[in-house]
């Protein structure tokens, strides 16, 4: 529901506010409920290089993920102690149905804003999210890995 601002109605913004960062709330309260009864938990939420860096007529998009950074990180000082981490994942332009779609000029352009000249994968990000949701991610909580080939380096 792209759309420039002053142009945007308030159905676009708030059908990508409660699709993005309202459905990812009500998820981790579900699921948090649940780890907090098997003392143990792991929560990587998905959010986006948009969230970090904005983007023309994106201002909704934006705003649900880095809505959603910022709830992870509140939810993993509110339950680091019960042994649950929230970390998010950020990936970049990622090849996919939907990058399948950009025109190659416009693809051609973004791909030079990235300083490793290509799209991320699924891999790359999946990844990501297996590392954070494994052991050996156990002392980090409220976190954003960004996977997007250096275009964003926070």
């Amino acid at each position: 529901m792209d759309n420039l601002s002053l142009r945007m109605n308030y159905e676009e913004w708030k059908k990508v506010i409660d699709v993005n960062l309202g459905s990812t709330f009500f998820l981790c309260k579900y699921a948090i409920k649940k780890m907090l009864k098997n003392k143990y938990g792991r929560i990587v939420n998905i959010t986006s290089v948009v969230g970090h860096t904005g983007n023309v007529g994106q201002s909704n998009y934006a705003a649900s993920k880095s809505g959603i950074t910022g709830m992870s990180k509140s939810l993993a000082i509110e339950y680091a102690k019960k042994n649950i981490t929230i970390n998010c994942v950020a990936p970049g332009f990622i090849q996919s149905a939907m990058t399948d779609n950009i025109v190659e000029s416009i693809k051609l352009m973004l791909t030079s804003r990235i300083p490793m000249s290509k799209l991320g994968t699924g891999e790359d990000v999946s990844n990501s999210v297996a590392f954070l949701s494994s052991d050996s991610a156990s002392y980090i909580t409220g976190e954003t890995i960004h996977v997007n080939g250096g275009m964003y380096m926070a």
